[in-house]
């Protein structure tokens, strides 16, 4: 019957192979992660005594990385587990939950910073700007090598990326914590380190937006970012033999794996089973849509008469279903 997304993600855009096995991905996230743990722990202590809001907002900044590594590697051990019981599509969903989290967590902690940045921008206290200008540059370094470990894995899938953005922020904060130092070195301007704080809050705040809105459409049912339904109704229903669609859901199972259901009916007389292969094979070719579930029927004769004033039955008739959802695509009287 019809094919079960088990592809996934097949013909993302993303420029590695399809090969990489979930595996290479853990292994190269832990990699990051114990990166980052190590150098989170030097950086607490450094900025404690360097006195350093940056380098203490990067620190926590990377504690949030760390556990956003954490939550995606859980999240893929969860996702690989088998279909069973009363979670028929597995924890498939664990990866957006995580995804969800960390885009929450970068908001809640670029929220704390901002507070913080802004009551050293009114009484800036003393900065050891050698140390915080030592410790950044450190810092730009494993950020850099925990970026690329991270972006070695899959980053089409949402938990990935939410990984991803996270120490990627990371990074940019330490380049502008580097910036700050430098300036509190050669100018002793305090206030260097909270506007430093400040542009990396607005950066995480927009990593954190992207984040939230990706996996709360998925959680949303919302139809894949890439795809029109209503155009997609319109072009299943120009397809020969097609009279109507609706009942057309398209939703998001997990990043990269979408999923179709609706209601077809043919033209009496019509091959449904010629229908529904020629349908499910657009829907995979043009959509990448491969877990479908297609209902084929034969469209009553009266849908192919056109209403006249005041007959009610052809009119009941027509909308064949007691209530249908969203949008009825029908043929159009010129198609042949």
């Amino acid at each position: 019957m019809s094919g079960h997304g088990h592809e996934h993600g097949a013909g993302d855009h993303s420029g590695h192979s399809h090969g990489v096995s979930a595996d290479a991905d853990r292994r190269w996230l832990g990699l990051a992660l114990g990166l980052i743990t190590v150098f989170m722990a030097a950086e607490v202590a450094v900025g404690i005594v360097a006195g350093s809001l940056a380098l203490l907002s990067d620190a926590a900044h990377m504690l949030t990385d760390a556990a956003s590594i954490v939550l995606a590697l859980i999240a893929m051990r969860l996702a690989a587990r088998p279909a069973r019981g009363g979670f028929t599509y597995g924890l498939k969903r664990a990866e957006i939950l995580s995804a969800q989290a960390n885009g929450l967590t970068l908001f809640l902690l670029g929220g704390w910073l901002a507070y913080e940045a802004v009551r050293r921008l009114i009484a800036p206290p003393q900065v050891e700007g050698g140390l915080m200008l030592a410790t950044a540059l450190t810092g730009i370094v494993v950020n850099v090598a925990a970026t690329y470990c991270i972006s070695k894995a899959n980053r089409t899938s949402l938990n990935v990326e939410g990984a991803y953005q996270h120490v990627l922020n990371d990074l940019f904060a330490f380049i502008g914590t580097a910036i700050a130092a430098l300036v509190v070195v050669l100018t002793g301007f305090e206030r260097a380190d909270p506007i430093a704080t400040l542009v990396v809050v607005a950066l995480m705040a927009k990593a954190a937006y992207g984040l939230l809105r990706d996996s709360g459409r998925i959680f949303l049912e919302a139809a894949p970012a890439d795809v029109d339904p209503d155009a997609l109704g319109d072009r299943l229903v120009a397809r020969p033999g097609v009279v109507e669609v609706h009942d057309l859901h398209v939703w998001q199972i997990t990043s990269g794996q979408a999923a179709l259901s609706a209601h077809v009916l043919v033209e009496p007389g019509g091959d449904c089973h010629a229908v529904r292969r020629d349908l499910e094979e657009v829907l995979r070719h043009d959509y990448r849509i491969t877990h479908t579930t297609l209902q084929v029927d034969h469209a009553p004769e009266q849908v192919l008469q056109v209403a006249l004033p005041g007959d009610r039955s052809t009119a009941d008739d027509a909308a064949h279903c007691d209530a249908p959802h969203g949008p009825v695509h029908r043929e159009e009287p010129h198609h042949h």
